[in-house]
């Protein structure tokens, strides 16, 4: 049965809703808004029975090839996936990127950790929390939007933010993305020219649709060309935190990495 439709805000949008299960909207609380009925939503999303399946069949097919025991989802859940895979497509028109990573505030900037599944983010995320105290906020443990402007990137919470649900309804600007590694001893280097741009793009949500996926590289380029990346080997120890931190404030030029 089709529950009542309701409204969120995110990344800035106004998005409609229309959806199969009541647990959508308790999903996505933090960020329901009352639409003014004179104000136009700036698209809408609504989720069948076979996107539901999708997710369920991409579920499966993840959990094989990890050799993992496959896991058992309930359509509320797998709706909630569905829901952010529209919205992620719809959000590409608005210069706007769904980002696998972890995204945390420090005295108002943004810093996005990002790798592979497993390696530590949400952990070296959760260091920063008890290093800097009520100077750390959430922002997102999970999946973030990233939204490329003109004059930087802005970095926005969202109600997809992984297992233990760590995100607020906030945007900052980013200053930083940073790329983990696990390692013995704490290290951290600034990247230089688009090395790394393969491994970005595959935590960066890819459509099907050439014209979209075209449209993302174009400002997955304008991200990385705008914005300051590292590498940081960490070992999951609190002083990870102050290592990265301080590694991250001294910017080269644009110049020098452009000619590395």
């Amino acid at each position: 049965m089709i529950n009542d439709i309701f409204h969120i805000c995110l990344g800035g949008k106004r998005i409609e809703i229309s959806p199969l299960y009541s647990y959508l909207q308790d999903y996505c609380k933090e960020y329901v808004i009352n639409q003014d009925n004179a104000v136009q939503s700036d698209f809408s999303i609504a989720v069948s029975e076979q996107d539901i399946i999708f997710e369920r069949q991409k579920s499966e097919a993840e959990d094989i090839k990890e050799g993992i025991p496959i896991r058992h989802f309930s359509d509320e859940y797998l709706e909630t996936l569905a829901v952010y895979r529209q919205i992620a497509e719809q959000m590409i028109d608005y210069d706007t990127l769904l980002v696998h990573g972890s995204a945390i505030a420090v005295d108002g900037q943004g810093y996005l950790f990002t790798a592979k599944s497993g390696t530590g983010k949400s952990t070296h995320t959760r260091l920063w929390r008890e290093y800097f105290g009520d100077r750390a906020v959430m922002v997102n443990d999970d999946k973030p939007l990233l939204k490329i402007t003109e004059d930087g990137v802005m970095v926005y919470g969202t109600p997809w933010d992984g297992k233990h649900r760590l995100s607020s309804n906030i945007s900052v600007p980013l200053k930083a993305i940073c790329i983990l590694n696990r390692d013995e001893t704490n290290h951290i280097e600034q990247a230089f020219g688009k090395t790394k741009y393969p491994l970005l793009l595959q935590q960066t949500y890819r459509s099907g649709d050439p014209l979209k996926l075209s449209k993302t590289l174009q400002l997955l380029d304008r991200m990385i060309q705008n914005t300051s990346i590292y590498v940081l080997g960490c070992n999951m120890e609190q002083a990870a935190a102050k290592v990265a931190y301080e590694g991250m404030q001294t910017v080269k030029s644009k110049e020098r990495r452009e000619t590395r």
